[in-house]
């Protein structure tokens, strides 16, 4: 299993081109060996990006976002990754979407599909792009 972080899981469904061939083979690997994942705030974040305008979906929200756990494990947030979310380095970035969706890798132990530079820049968490 793998973890998907938002921007990956946008790019896997509405504009796959834009995915990293090491990203891709992440995907296929994940879904043959146990499944793809996602943090719940990675629900929230879509909704949220939807609800800006930043996102055009071809569909109403509710229904992408049926979508998006009809094709992925949806891990809540539990105390573990809470705590672990607020343990990252000043290197690391702050946003607490990121820190959830890390902590949740970390708490997990999985390897996070990730276009974010700083995250990946970080070598907090394993990561794959």
């Amino acid at each position: 299993m793998v973890l998907a972080d938002t921007q990956a899981v946008l790019r896997l469904i509405l504009q796959p081109e834009l995915l990293t061939a090491k990203a891709v083979n992440a995907l296929r690997s994940g879904a043959r060996q146990g499944g793809l994942a996602i943090a719940a705030v990675t629900l929230w974040e879509i909704a949220l990006l939807h609800a800006k305008g930043r996102i055009r979906l071809d569909k109403p929200v509710e229904s992408f976002l049926k979508q998006v756990e009809d094709t992925f494990v949806v891990l809540p947030l539990t105390r573990s990754i809470a705590v672990r979310g607020t343990q990252f380095s000043g290197r690391f970035p702050k946003d607490p979407a990121d820190r959830q969706i890390a902590g949740t890798a970390l708490v997990h132990g999985l390897t996070l599909i990730t276009s974010d530079k700083p995250i990946r820049k970080s070598g907090e968490v394993p990561c794959i792009w």
